[in-house]
């Protein structure tokens, strides 16, 4: 998907860094011995036997339940996970590594949304058999994420977006009735918390120097009507909307509104921190609310959070959709128990048991629409307009040489060592020499 929103993403046609279908092989050229996709050799799926699903940590601890009952009913054709770090930048460096050496080590990979390109055009991944696999009951744009050149490379399971938790509690106490939209709202929110309870350390999302920042980056941007790629695939990341976007964050560092901690937040810390009292507001995936609930003491604020769409510069916020697509290594054996096995967990049953067990988004259109979970998630049809019109981070085949960029520039700037507009000054001509090789 290019930068435009992720509702109107359709295939991998356009793949940043070339802009068309026929340029996108120019740029896979320089990073790969595989061609621009399509003309590997069919996958035989008539072999069948034990295979590995090599994926990132799962920190819901669902997915045990998943591989018994699939084991249990599959002797002859187990499943054994190997679990992979829990920073997405890591898990990818390891299934390259695996991909380069042609290993047979994984089978099913869990691949991050973004990755279709890259894996795809490299060959390390095989085309699926869309007849063989429930395509049709997914939501069309995560199915978008696993496409490229029109063909399938990667089944839809998880997808995502982030959502805004605040404490109802102090919320109230400041006199507000419903959440800030804007950041200057937020800022202005946080002062007056603040002047209630000093102790509150304002607002926290994904800052640290790893994969969650571009997110961050990405959706702020487009909140303030950019992008850092536009739709033919060109860098705009120097933009006036871009700077705007990351002199927002900057000021809420600079302001004390984003505390300086901040800077080593992923997702658990920030949730924690979140979980334990001391932030009024976090950006972060749905899976922190069952967290947020506990009743065994863990939690310090259960029954005093609400949920709304993430801040914006402008309008109406807009969440980097993320999510986890599962497909089959080039290189693995039993690929025919491979493509069983993914059928199995992108199946209604699993898609609807996945979200009640782990309080993540699942890919099935019927997953919004069911009784039990809209009782459990009171904010899944917010959670469903958030996945609808949220924007994808670039879906460019050197994708780890953008995202660093993207990382090093965006921390740079709230980090206080350069301003935005030279960091992104910077960032343009990297990204401008990237998609030109």
């Amino acid at each position: 998907m290019t930068d435009s929103t992720f509702s109107r993403s359709t295939t991998r046609r356009t793949v940043l860094g070339a802009g068309a279908a026929g340029a996108a092989a120019i740029g896979l050229a320089a990073c790969s011995s595989g061609s621009s996709g399509g003309d590997a050799p069919a996958a035989d799926f008539t072999e069948k036997g034990p295979i590995t699903l090599a994926r990132g940590k799962d920190t819901s601890g669902a997915l045990t339940e998943f591989l018994d009952r699939w084991n249990s009913e599959h002797p002859d054709e187990k499943v054994t996970l190997i679990e992979l770090p829990e920073s997405a930048d890591d898990q990818r460096s390891q299934m390259i590594n695996n991909a380069q050496a042609k290993s047979d080590a994984y089978t099913v990979l869990g691949l991050d949304v973004v990755w279709t390109a890259e894996f795809a055009a490299n060959q390390w991944v095989v085309e699926l058999p869309k007849d063989k696999l429930p395509v049709d009951t997914m939501i069309e744009a995560t199915v978008a994420t696993g496409t490229y050149f029109d063909k399938l490379y990667a089944m839809p399971f998880t997808t995502n977006a982030q959502l805004l938790w605040s404490r109802k509690d102090l919320l109230e106490q400041a006199g507000y009735t419903e959440p800030p939209k804007t950041f200057e709202e937020l800022w202005e929110a946080i002062d007056k918390i603040r002047a209630i309870d000093g102790s509150i350390n304002g607002f926290g999302s994904q800052y640290s120097k790893y994969e969650g920042l571009t997110c961050q980056l990405t959706d702020v941007v487009k909140s303030a009507g950019g992008a850092i790629f536009d739709a033919d695939g060109k860098p705009q990341a120097d933009s006036a909307e871009a700077v705007t976007a990351l002199q927002t964050l900057r000021d809420g560092f600079d302001k004390g509104c984003i505390p300086k901690e901040a800077l080593t937040y992923k997702e658990e810390e920030s949730r924690q921190a979140f979980q334990d009292g001391k932030l009024a507001f976090l950006q972060n995936w749905p899976y922190v609310w069952d967290k947020f609930q506990a009743d065994d003491g863990s939690s310090q604020v259960k029954d005093k959070v609400q949920v709304s769409l993430v801040p914006a510069v402008q309008g109406d916020g807009t969440s980097t959709v993320g999510g986890l697509n599962l497909a089959i290594s080039a290189f693995a054996k039993n690929k025919g128990t491979a493509l069983d096995f993914i059928a199995f967990m992108t199946a209604q049953e699993q898609q609807v048991a996945w979200f009640e067990a782990s309080a993540t988004p699942t890919a099935a259109k019927a997953v919004y629409e069911d009784a039990t979970l809209k009782e459990k998630f009171t904010f899944l049809d917010q959670l469903k307009g958030a996945i609808d019109n949220g924007v994808s981070r670039p879906q460019v085949v050197k994708y780890g040489d953008v995202t660093q960029a993207i990382q090093e520039a965006a921390y740079g700037c709230i980090s206080g060592t350069t301003e935005a507009k030279d960091a992104l000054t910077t960032l343009q001509k990297q990204l401008t020499d990237l998609v030109a090789k």
